[in-house]
C-alpha cells in the first residue's frame, strides 16, 4: 500500500504528514506533477483487461497497482517544464497523468479532482453553504459599474475580495479582504470581475479543518472589537491568537451536509462569529492550509490526515 502525495517541493506543511506517515510504517511517493514528464516518469499500460505501470521519481518508484490513496494537496500542473510545444505537452501531460491516476480501482482521495476543482468556484460554494443552512453574506461579482453601486445601496457595508482566491503576480500584489467606503466610484470594476460582500461585523474567526469523519475548530477572538481585522492572514500575527474550541452541533451537522454535497474529504473552512454567536459562512478551501492551526491551537490535524491516508481513520 502506497500513499501517493501530489504537492510542491516547497510545502513544508505536508512534511507534517509524511513524518507521521513513516511512523506508521506506510509506504509514501511524493511527487510534484510539475516535474512530469522532465524529472518525473509515468507509464501506463492497459492490456488484457489490466492498468498496469509505474511512477518514478529520482529517487523512489512505484507499481501503480500499490497505490491505494492519493492526496490531492498543492500540485503543480503536469508539463510545466516543457521547453518546446509548452502547451500541447502540458495538456498531453495533464491528461497522461491524472487520466491515469483516475482509471485507478481502490483509491482513496482526498480530495478528488473532480472535487478539488469544483471547489475553487466562490459561487458554487455559497450555494451550498446556503443549501445545507450556513448564514451566507450577501454576494455578488459583477463588471457592471451600475450594478454594483445597486448591490451596495441594498447590501451595504460592503467588502471587496478576490472572486478566484488568488492575488494579482503582475506586478505581485497581495489582494486581502478590504472595505468598500461609502460613496465609492465602482468606474473601475469594468475592468475586471469584482467579487462584493455584506460586511460581517464579526468578533471571532473561526477556522473549521475538515479529514474525513473528524473535525479539529480553531478561534481566534478580536482583542478590541469594533477595530476587528477584515482578514486575519494579513494580520500582525502577534494579535491572532488560536484556540481549539468545540464545534457546535448545528454547525457540525451542516458541515457534513456541505463535505457530502461538494464530494470533499478534506477541507479548511473559515467563519466569521458575530456578537450574538450567529457563524456566518465565509469559504471552505479544498487545500487550505492546516500547519499554522496544528502549531496554534494544538490540534493533531496532520496526524489525522495521515490516518486517513493509512486507512487507520473511519472514512466519510
Amino acid at each position: 500500500m502506497t500513499v501517493l502525495i501530489l504537492t510542491r517541493p516547497e510545502d513544508v506543511t505536508a512534511d507534517m504528514v509524511v513524518d507521521h506517515l513513516n511512523a506508521m510504517d506506510a509506504p509514501v511517493l511524493r511527487v510534484d506533477p510539475a516535474d512530469f514528464p522532465e524529472r518525473v516518469s509515468l507509464t501506463a499500460s492497459f492490456a488484457s483487461g489490466a492498468l498496469t505501470g509505474r511512477i518514478t521519481t529520482e529517487h523512489h518508484s512505484t507499481d501503480l497497482r500499490d497505490v491505494r490513496a492519493i492526496w490531492v494537496r498543492r500540485p503543480g500542473p503536469p508539463g510545466n517544464g516543457a521547453r518546446a510545444q509548452a502547451a500541447w505537452v502540458a495538456l498531453e501531460s495533464d491528461h497522461a497523468w491524472y487520466g491515469t491516476l483516475r482509471a485507478l480501482t481502490g483509491v482513496r482521495w482526498m480530495n478528488h479532482p473532480d472535487a478539488h476543482t469544483a471547489c475553487r468556484y466562490k459561487m458554487r460554494q455559497l450555494v451550498l453553504a446556503q443549501t445545507v443552512g450556513f448564514n451566507v453574506p450577501a454576494t455578488a461579482f459583477t463588471s457592471v459599474p451600475v450594478d454594483a453601486k445597486g448591490f451596495a445601496e441594498a447590501h451595504g457595508p460592503l467588502v471587496c475580495k478576490s472572486v478566484s482566491g488568488q492575488a494579482p503576480n503582475d506586478p505581485p500584489l497581495a489582494l486581502p479582504t478590504t472595505p468598500v467606503p461609502d460613496g465609492t466610484d465602482f468606474a473601475a470594476v469594468a475592468e475586471a470581475p469584482t467579487c462584493l460582500q455584506t460586511l460581517v461585523d464579526k468578533r471571532s474567526d473561526i477556522r473549521l479543518t475538515v479529514v474525513g469523519s473528524e473535525m479539529f475548530c480553531a478561534r481566534a477572538d478580536q482583542s478590541s472589537p469594533g477595530q476587528a481585522e477584515l482578514d486575519w492572514r494579513y494580520a500582525d500575527p502577534q494579535t491572532v491568537r488560536w484556540r481549539g474550541v468545540a464545534v457546535p452541533p448545528d454547525i457540525r451537522k451542516k458541515t457534513e451536509s456541505f463535505m457530502k454535497l461538494a464530494g470533499l474529504v478534506y477541507g479548511a473552512f473559515d467563519f466569521a462569529v458575530t456578537a450574538d454567536e450567529s457563524w456566518h459562512f465565509l469559504e471552505c478551501n479544498a487545500s487550505g492550509q492546516f500547519g499554522f492551526i496544528e502549531l496554534a491551537a494544538g490540534l493533531p490535524i496532520s496526524r489525522a490526515i495521515a490516518g486517513w491516508l493509512a486507512g487507520l481513520r473511519r472514512p466519510v
